[in-house]
């Protein structure tokens, strides 16, 4: 059925892959009196989960201008496995990495696994997307507004780090500039998949032209347009 869906609406699903033995992971969302979301998830195990190094699509990954992935894949093999190798070929065809933790603390085994995990692969992303309460997490409680604190995150091979504010809107950093786009105020009602489609804006806009982070200006532009989308699809949950 899912695949089915993604077929109709033009979304290219080669790459994906069946488990008869497995169910498809769910994750069942509950929303605060402000939209902000709390997660219980259906696995363990999920066919994502059982992923093997030998069924991943290896001409997919390498004809990709970005290879997008989160960090949950790293938490159980086989596909902790399965996702380096993919990282390794997508880095070793040029391909750009781009990151997003998406901290899941409830599917880790403990706060110190997951800090490892997700800062494993770290230094090997061209873009990283995370949250100020990701910054929290992964500093282990500093300040997520500052400055210094967000440049440690910085590695020497980063080109584009930026920082989701939920309603007060974005930060981005590159080796040689940054600053802040501010957020739209709308009634918020439904948070969920807002950061997704904010990521896939950015991923979309970078995969037209690939030097578009090195210019500040166009950075701004983009974001702006991203974050008034971002916040519209957060009003129509209705």
């Amino acid at each position: 059925m899912l695949a089915d869906i993604l077929e109709k609406n033009n979304v290219n699903n080669k790459g994906m892959r069946f488990d008869a033995g497995a169910r498809t992971a769910l994750a069942f969302v509950t929303l605060t009196s402000h939209g902000e979301r709390e997660f219980m998830f259906y696995r363990n195990p999920s066919a994502d989960m059982l992923l093997h190094e030998s069924e991943l699509e290896v001409d997919l990954i390498r004809e990709a201008k970005i290879f997008h992935y989160g960090s949950i894949s790293l938490i159980s093999e086989p596909c902790k496995s399965a996702h380096l190798a993919a990282m390794k070929i997508a880095k070793d065809a040029g391909v750009l990495l781009s990151y997003d933790p998406n901290l899941r603390l409830p599917l880790w085994p403990s706060e110190d696994a997951a800090r490892a995990g997700i800062l494993s692969i770290w230094d090997s992303a061209d873009i990283i997307k995370i949250s100020e309460q990701e910054i929290v997490f992964l500093t282990e409680g500093e300040d997520p507004y500052d400055d210094a604190v967000v440049r440690k995150l910085f590695h020497p091979n980063l080109k584009l780090l930026l920082v989701t504010e939920g309603a007060d809107g974005c930060r981005y950093y590159t080796q040689e500039f940054n600053g802040r786009v501010e957020g739209l105020k709308v009634e918020s009602v439904d948070t969920t998949g807002a950061g997704d489609a904010f990521v896939g804006g950015i991923l979309s806009q970078l995969s037209s032209d690939l030097s578009l982070y090195q210019w500040q200006f166009t950075i701004m532009k983009k974001i702006c347009i991203l974050r008034t989308l971002e916040r519209l699809s957060s009003c129509y949950y209705k």
